[in-house]
């Protein structure tokens, strides 16, 4: 019904709009996905700043009419991510996931667990960009504070190893697919990976089906995507895991892993995402 709304919301889009407004496209927690209209946002005096812009969680208050898009009329910040900002790996990862997220739940039908799943992805990577960024300033002093790139490391070896992988380019994929896993998940699409999808049969699964909706098993595996026993298990760990433990794989893996989400979208949800991770 038309009126006020008072809501959270993490800013999925926003683009110019006129000669002083802009649209947004809102992941609100209690709303779904909604479009809105910040006007007046672009002026110098504006009293938003830039709490509209992609990224941005906020507090938002809303009028509702009987148009497309409500009218924003109040905002606070809640996370402004200012890490992520700085990075241009971590700010490609958030668009991609504000993309994925847009796409697969572009309802009003609420998905709190898919709002608090983006908001905990942009806080991790504002984590990773905030760590980057004293590592990128001690380079070649063989120094590795924190949880810095990490680029080489294995998911083994000593202690902060591990965290240090994760922040690294393999780590950002890993995490990334761990993500999508979790929104297949939340839209009703996780794929089976207990048993053969097609027959039940429980060993010998070797690939994978997006038609029939997971793993599959040699009998089964006509027209399917190989799918190894590490892309498997990552796939086992990551959706049965929180986001910031995303378990490691090697790279041949984590592509089984996005070529398997990619099949289990196109044949279910009809959708087609970007690439999990960008060329940087």
């Amino acid at each position: 019904m038309p009126g006020p709304v008072k809501t959270e919301a993490i800013v999925l889009r926003s683009l110019r709009y006129g000669e002083a407004d802009r649209i947004l496209r809102l992941y609100t927690l209690d709303r779904g996905h909604l479009g809105a209209i910040a006007k007046g946002v672009r002026r110098t005096r504006s009293r938003f700043g830039g709490r509209l812009e992609p990224f941005f969680r906020l507090r938002i208050e809303l009028h509702e009419g009987r148009g497309e898009l409500a009218t924003v009329t109040g905002a606070q910040t809640l996370a402004g991510h200012p890490h992520l900002r700085g990075d241009v790996r971590a700010l490609d990862a958030a668009a991609r996931a504000c993309d994925a997220v847009g796409r697969l739940f572009d309802t009003s039908e609420p998905h709190p667990a898919v709002y608090h799943l983006l908001s905990r992805a942009l806080a991790l990577l504002d984590e990773h960009a905030s760590a980057r960024a004293p590592a990128a300033n001690g380079a070649g002093t063989g120094r590795s504070d924190g949880d810095g790139d990490g680029l080489g490391t294995g998911a083994g070896g000593r202690a902060g190893e591990g965290d240090a992988a994760r922040s690294g380019v393999s780590g950002e994929r890993a995490r990334a697919l761990a993500f999508r896993l979790k929104l297949l998940l939340a839209a009703g699409l996780a794929p089976e990976l207990g048993a053969c999808a097609s027959c039940g049969e429980r060993e010998h699964l070797v690939a994978f089906s997006g038609a029939a909706g997971g793993v599959v098993c040699e009998a089964c595996e006509a027209a399917s995507l190989p799918l190894g026993v590490e892309a498997h298990r990552f796939m086992v760990g990551a959706l049965a895991a929180p986001l910031h433990e995303a378990p490691l794989a090697a790279e041949a893996a984590l592509g089984q892993v996005d070529g398997a989400i990619s099949a289990t979208l196109e044949h279910h949800a009809h959708v087609r995402l970007m690439p999990a991770v960008g060329r940087l």
